[in-house]
């Protein structure tokens, strides 16, 4: 090794390397296609697992892939190549998809054992930066991922091309998410010791507000429940009627709405400028239930009501995520979908 190099703009290089990287990823975003759509197609129906296999930084890349696979909904597993030809084929089985990794494409451990996936009727896809290569004319389905150039200054190391290997990965798992409706539920299911998934695990109940809520009446003149609103700190005043039953919510939104349209008068009821039949959960409801509901409708607060239809609490998505663990940068609250 040469003796260390004489100062020079070393953020000028950084900044450099990662416009090689961004360009190796639009070049990648541009080869997507039909080999893409097939790969995805039957890893979404696969029965048996989806099998990731690749050598050296192929194989670190794939590691990761599998991991996302298994955390995401489609059970996945990495073999070595070289383990699998030493007795790991045994695991293979002819309901299950390979995803094989090569740079290149002419890997001599991994185009070693892809006869033997064959021969046990295993759907084979590649990603590979050439799709002519050995790699290529074996598989069944070919998602090409060529960089126009190296980060590496040698053009030896894979640098852009492992980074869109590994971002194409992640197109795989995310568009499996969608293809299979994998949700929040989900998640909680195969994420049981996380903290999110044991947060989504509890009940609404366990986690709302219940004390000191930000309240109105029916009836009452919407200048009280605009005082309401800005001191309850929610984003949201739950509007009840005579026997305590939601019928209605004042949020941010109706608020930033009730301004632009103009012509609104401080002593009407409250009921004149609220949102209706608000979305709401039970107080027995999980939050991960909860957590779907505002995801679907891009609601910040929910009520919570009981077996009788009473209000309970309020819930926001801040509690859900875990009080005091995420913050937020400050910004609207909605209960309606804002």
């Amino acid at each position: 090794m040469n003796s260390l190099a004489p100062e020079r703009d070393w953020l000028a290089l950084a900044r450099e390397v990662l416009d090689i990287e961004v360009e190796g990823l639009a070049a990648a975003r541009g080869q997507l296609g039909p080999g893409f759509l097939q790969a995805l197609r039957r890893m979404a129906g696969c029965t048996g697992r989806v099998v990731v296999t690749g050598i050296g930084k192929s194989g670190l890349v794939g590691r990761k892939i599998a991991a996302t696979l298994s955390s995401t909904g489609t059970p996945s597993y990495f073999l070595h190549p070289v383990e699998g030809a030493h007795g790991d084929m045994g695991m293979i089985r002819a309901d299950d998809v390979i995803l094989a990794l090569s740079n290149s494409g002419e890997t001599d451990e991994l185009l070693n054992i892809l006869p033997a996936f064959r021969a046990l009727g295993a759907f084979i896809a590649a990603i590979t930066g050439d799709p002519e290569s050995s790699l290529g004319r074996l598989a069944d389905a070919v998602i090409p991922v060529h960089v126009p150039r190296e980060a590496c200054p040698l053009g030896l190391a894979p640098t852009a091309s492992t980074t869109a290997t590994l971002a194409v990965g992640d197109a795989l798992a995310v568009c499996l998410m969608e293809y299979k409706g994998f949700d929040t539920n989900d998640f909680r299911r195969v994420h049981p010791g996380g903290s999110l998934g044991r947060q989504l695990s509890l009940s609404v109940g366990s986690l709302m507000h219940s004390e000191n809520l930000p309240l109105a009446r029916l009836g009452e003149p919407l200048s009280l429940a605009l005082e309401t609103l800005n001191r309850g700190g929610l984003g949201l005043v739950a509007v009840l009627d005579g026997e305590g039953r939601v019928g209605g919510v004042l949020t941010d939104g109706d608020v930033r709405r009730m301004v632009c349209r103009g012509g609104f008068r401080p002593e009407d009821p409250v009921e004149t400028y609220m949102t209706r039949n608000p979305r709401r959960v039970r107080v027995g409801d999980s939050a991960a239930r909860a957590l779907d509901i505002m995801e679907a409708h891009q609601i910040l607060v929910l009520p919570v009501v009981g077996e009788d239809d009473r209000l309970a609490g309020l819930i926001h998505l801040h509690d859900l995520l875990g009080k005091g663990r995420f913050r937020f940068a400050p910004g609207p609250s909605g209960g309606s979908g804002d």
